[in-house]
């Protein structure tokens, strides 16, 4: 079965704790907010990447499925969540497609990037535990939330998302936080 690679069309706000340039005691990791129209095609491929994990099963009856890898925080808003280690780290590319590298450059919270992802079935060791899971391939930095954040893969960034207007590496655009009260 070929792999659906879903990339977002608008950037999207990275929300919460963020681990993308080097890991935190628990790996790397990203979250981020992501509308509806991402949401309705994952779930309607989610059956097809179950099959897999079905078909390993010792006895389907058994079987405890965990819940989908998004979870509802508004209305047609979801956050989805995404974990990785060394050998799978996606590629980090500033807006005209250039690697970032720079592992000491910050990716906070409410920064806008795109994201380039795929979903699969896993079946757990227990051989009754499935599930799907979604692995990123490619993050594109839009705008910064007073940070940036880098990585680098293997990954043809720019053929996934094209060049946007925004963040470089050689030229960060660093938008300062409008004080409360002020005008």
């Amino acid at each position: 079965m070929a792999r659906t690679t879903h990339v977002t069309k608008e950037p999207v706000t990275l929300d919460g704790y963020q681990a993308v340039m080097k890991p935190s005691k628990f790996g790397y990791s990203l979250s981020a907010i992501v509308g509806q129209d991402i949401v309705d095609a994952l779930e309607a491929e989610r059956p097809n990447s179950l099959e897999w994990a079905i078909s390993k099963l010792k006895n389907p009856k058994r079987q405890v499925l965990k819940p989908e890898p998004w979870e509802e925080v508004a209305e047609g808003q979801y956050k989805v969540k995404f974990s990785w280690n060394d050998e799978r780290k996606p590629a980090v590319v500033d807006t005209e497609g250039t690697a970032i590298t720079d592992e000491e450059l910050p990716l906070y919270s409410g920064a806008q990037v795109k994201l380039a992802f795929h979903q699969q079935g896993y079946l757990l060791k227990d051989g009754v535990t499935l599930g799907t899971t979604l692995k990123l391939q490619a993050v594109q930095v839009v705008a910064l939330n007073t940070g940036a954040g880098v990585d680098t893969g293997s990954v043809d960034a720019v053929a996934l998302f094209g060049t946007t207007e925004g963040f470089k590496a050689d030229d960060p655009n660093v938008t300062p936080k409008a004080e409360e009260g002020a005008e």
